[in-house]
C-alpha cells in the first residue's frame, strides 16, 4: 500500500498543458508561470532577437530563430506547496499531433487567447480534444495590454466556438493602453468603492447572466472559469495561478484497454506519450517522456516492459526544467519522468510493476502531405541513416518505403516539419537531406481477413504500397478518386487512417 506521505505526493500534483492558437502568448504565460514558482529568475523575451535570453520552454535552435515552439517542453516546479508540471505545447498546426498526444498526458488544460482576435481555428480543434477526453478547462484572455475585442464579446466569442459554458473568475481594470490591473469579480461584487460606473455595471452584468462557479462542473469539463490578464506585462498571471493550484485536478484515473487504472493505486503504471531526440547534442541521446499513471516510479528498480515482456531498470530517469534535466530517484502519479532511450521505446509504450496493461488513445494520424527524401551527401549516409530513424520516432513524422523501389517516403501535416526534419539533420546529426516532391493525398493502413482478396489487391496496387516503420502494409492512393475505387472494390478490406486499429 502507498504510505499516507505518499499519497499526498499524488495529491499535490497538477499536471496540465498550456495550449492555444499560434502567437497568443502561451510561451509567455509559461514564462511568468515560471518566474511564480521560482523556477526561473528572469523571463526569456520570446520575440526580440536583441535580446539573447531566449524562452526557457523553446530551447531548440529552430524555436529560437523563428520565435516558435515545434515541440512539447515539459517543466515542474513547486508552488504554495503544491507540485507544477506544465507542458507547454507547440501552437502551430503543423505539430498540431505532438499537441494531441501531449493531451493524453494532462488532467487539466489552460487555453490562452489572444484578446484582440478571440478564438482562431487550432483552439477549437484543441477544445474538441479536451471534450472528447472530458478535460477541466481554464480561459486565459491574454494582451488585454492591447486594443482588443470587449470582454463580454470573449466570453461570448468562447461559448459559441468552443461549445462550453464559462464564467468570468477576474476582470480587466480597463483595456489597452488604460489596463493597468485586474480584480476579482467575487471581490467586485461584494466591495464596489473602488470600480468605476462602467465596471459596477459589468459587475451587475455578470451577476446576472453567469453561473457562479461550480468546481465540480468545471471538474466535468462542463464549465470553463475565464481571466483576464497580460502575460508580457504579468498582470493577472499570479491570479490565474493561485485559483488554478485550488481548483484543478490532482492525477485522475486513467483508462486502459484492460481496466481503469486509478493514481492512487501501490503498483507503478506509466506510459509514453513523447519522444525526444538529442536533448544532449553532445551525447546524441533520446528520452522517451512517461506520464507516471499509478503509484510511485523509483530509480534502479526493474518495471516490465509490456510491449517487449521484458524486465528494464532505469538508472539515470530525469525531471525537467526545460532543457535542463535532473536525475531523480522517485516520481509519483501525474510526473512526467524521462527515461533515456537507445531504442526500446515507441510511443504508446506501457511500464509496470508486473502487469499487463496497454494505455490507448496515442494513434499516429494520417499524414497529408509527401515528399521523398534523398541524400545530398553520400559520404554520410549513415549519418542520415540515424538521423531518420531517431527523428520518426518521435512521432512528429512518418516514414513509409516503397514497396516498388525502396525510396523513402515522408509524411506530415504540415510543410513545416519539412523544414524542421531538414534543420535538425543537418544540424543534430551533421546529415544533409534533399526533398522531391510527390503527388499524394493519402496513406492509410491496410488490412483484411480474407488472405485471398488482401494478396489481390497487394498485386494489382504494388505501385501504391509501402511499408511503415513497423513493417506494416500502407496503401499510398495518389488521389479521392483512387482511395474511392480501391475501397468500393475491395469490399473486406479496411482501410484505417491512423495507425492504431
Amino acid at each position: 500500500m502507498l504510505t499516507n506521505s505518499e499519497q499526498q505526493e499524488i495529491l499535490r500534483r497538477r499536471t496540465f498543458a498550456i495550449v492555444s492558437h499560434p502567437d497568443a502568448g502561451k510561451t509567455t504565460l509559461t514564462e511568468k508561470l515560471l518566474l511564480y514558482g521560482g523556477a526561473i529568475h528572469v523571463a526569456g523575451a520570446v520575440k526580440s532577437n536583441k535580446i539573447k535570453r531566449t524562452a526557457t520552454s523553446d530551447w531548440m535552435e529552430i524555436e529560437k530563430q523563428r520565435g516558435i515552439s515545434v515541440a512539447t517542453s515539459v517543466m515542474g516546479f513547486d508552488y504554495a506547496g503544491y507540485h507544477i508540471n506544465i507542458l507547454d505545447t507547440p501552437g502551430h498546426q503543423d505539430f498540431a499531433e505532438d499537441t494531441f498526444r501531449t493531451l493524453t498526458a494532462v488532467d487539466s488544460v489552460i487555453i490562452v487567447i489572444d484578446s484582440a482576435k478571440g478564438v482562431e481555428t487550432q483552439t477549437r480543434r484543441l477544445m474538441e480534444v479536451c471534450r472528447m477526453r472530458k478535460t477541466p478547462v481554464m480561459v486565459f484572455m491574454n494582451k488585454m495590454d492591447r486594443e482588443g475585442k470587449d470582454p463580454f464579446d470573449l466570453m461570448d466569442d468562447v461559448e459559441q466556438e468552443l461549445g462550453i459554458t464559462v464564467t468570468p473568475i477576474s476582470w480587466a481594470h480597463g483595456q489597452g493602453v488604460k489596463f493597468e490591473s485586474v480584480f476579482a469579480v467575487a471581490d467586485g461584487i461584494a466591495g464596489r468603492e473602488p470600480l468605476s460606473d462602467k465596471e459596477k455595471a459589468d459587475m451587475e452584468l455578470i451577476e446576472g447572466v453567469y453561473p457562479v462557479f461550480d468546481k465540480e462542473a468545471y471538474l466535468r469539463g462542463d464549465l470553463a472559469p475565464v481571466f483576464y490578464g497580460s502575460a508580457y506585462k504579468t498582470i493577472g498571471v499570479e491570479e490565474l495561478l493561485k485559483f488554478f493550484v485550488e481548483n484543478a485536478p490532482s492525477p485522475r484515473p486513467v483508462e486502459a484497454v484492460e481496466r481503469k487504472v486509478d493514481p492512487m493505486e501501490d503498483g507503478f503504471t506509466g506510459f509514453c506519450f513523447k519522444i525526444h531526440a538529442n536533448m544532449d547534442p553532445n551525447h546524441r541521446s533520446c528520452i522517451a517522456f512517461f506520464k507516471i499513471c499509478s503509484g510511485k516510479f523509483e530509480r534502479n528498480v526493474y518495471y516490465k516492459h509490456v510491449r517487449k515482456d521484458q524486465q528494464m531498470r532505469f538508472s539515470a530517469p530525469t525531471c525537467f526544467m526545460a532543457q535542463k534535466k535532473e536525475t531523480v530517484d522517485e516520481a509519483y502519479a501525474g510526473d512526467i519522468v524521462g527515461l533515456p532511450d537507445t531504442g526500446n521505446f515507441k510511443i504508446g509504450d506501457t511500464l509496470t510493476a508486473g502487469e499487463n496493461l496497454h494505455f490507448k488513445g496515442l494513434p499516429s494520424f494520417s499524414p497529408e502531405m509527401f515528399k521523398y527524401i534523398e541524400n545530398a551527401d553520400p559520404m554520410k549516409q549513415k549519418q542520415l541513416d540515424k538521423g531518420i530513424h531517431q527523428l520518426m520516432d518521435e512521432g512528429v513524422a512518418q516514414l513509409f518505403v516503397s514497396q516498388l523501389n525502396g525510396r523513402k517516403i515522408i509524411g506530415t501535416v504540415g510543410q513545416l516539419q519539412f523544414e524542421v526534419i531538414q534543420y535538425r539533420l543537418e544540424h543534430e546529426y551533421n546529415a544533409k537531406c534533399r526533398w522531391e516532391n510527390m503527388a499524394m493525398y493519402k496513406a492509410c493502413w491496410i488490412e483484411s481477413d480474407d488472405e485471398e482478396e488482401l494478396a489481390l489487391f497487394k498485386k494489382r496496387k504494388a505501385q501504391y504500397l509501402a511499408f511503415d516503420k513497423e513493417g506494416r502494409d500502407v496503401f499510398m492512393a495518389d488521389s479521392a478518386y483512387v482511395l474511392s475505387m480501391a475501397q468500393n472494390d475491395y469490399k473486406h478490406i479496411k482501410f484505417h487512417f491512423t495507425s492504431e486499429f
